[in-house]
């Protein structure tokens, strides 16, 4: 009879309780919660509400994520002053610390409206965040939607993929509308001139359609003229 050793006892500072889904806390208590469980890589504080996140599949979510990390990295790349984040902490305010699957945001030079702040992470609200959820029944399309509306992202992306959906919202008079494709199939950022998606390719791995459609956006009016606007903020 083979004995199996003991898993480890994990220890935790003398005070300092370990973080638990559906604990209700400060962000400076969450904050020191979570410094002392380095095993745990992604726990969220939406609404004062502590989530702690399970464990990711290949396809339903890792793989989404990195096609979608792949189109913006390609806006990114030919757009100076844009930058891109996968996984990032995110203080948006005292009650919502969040860590979304990727955001794209302006460098604060070249007028963005947030900012790295002294411990590395984002201080207030990328321009761009994008999460990839299950479904509809997902919290990225309830709870985290309405913090994220209400701290002023300009445009927020939700990929449903049991659903085989993609919802792109902007930010319009404090409330977010959904941006609809045109007749070809393709939604084109307000905020990232040039950012253009092809939804049905993207849905179904077509990243070369993706990419092309891309390019289009890159070579169009709209995005020189951004680079250039972001260059001038730049200067100032």
């Amino acid at each position: 009879m083979n004995i199996l050793p003991a898993p480890p006892v994990r220890t935790f500072p003398s005070g300092i309780l370990p973080l638990e889904n559906g604990d209700r806390l400060s962000r400076d208590e969450f904050e020191r919660r979570y410094y002392t469980m380095p095993h745990v890589k992604k726990a969220e504080l939406i609404e004062g509400v502590v989530y702690v996140a399970s464990p990711l599949r290949f396809e339903p979510h890792a793989e989404p994520h990195g096609n979608l990390i792949v189109w913006l990295g390609n806006y990114k790349v030919v757009t100076p002053d844009v930058r891109l984040g996968d996984n990032p902490t995110v203080r948006l305010d005292m009650d919502n610390e969040l860590q979304p699957d990727t955001v794209l945001l302006i460098d604060a030079t070249a007028g963005g409206q947030s900012q790295i702040d002294e411990d590395g992470y984002i201080e207030g609200a990328p321009e761009l965040v994008a999460e990839v959820a299950a479904s509809s029944a997902s919290i990225d399309m309830h709870d985290k939607k309405r913090v994220y509306r209400r701290n002023g992202v300009q445009e927020y992306i939700v990929w449903r993929v049991l659903e085989n959906r993609l919802d792109w919202f902007s930010l319009e008079g404090g409330e977010y509308v959904s941006l609809e494709a045109d007749e070809a199939g393709v939604i084109k950022s307000r905020q990232f001139p040039g950012l253009w998606l092809a939804v049905a390719a993207l849905l179904s791995g077509d990243m070369v359609q993706v990419l092309a459609t891309l390019q289009e956006g890159l070579n169009s009016p709209e995005h020189r003229e951004f680079v250039q606007q972001l260059a001038e903020k730049r200067s100032l």
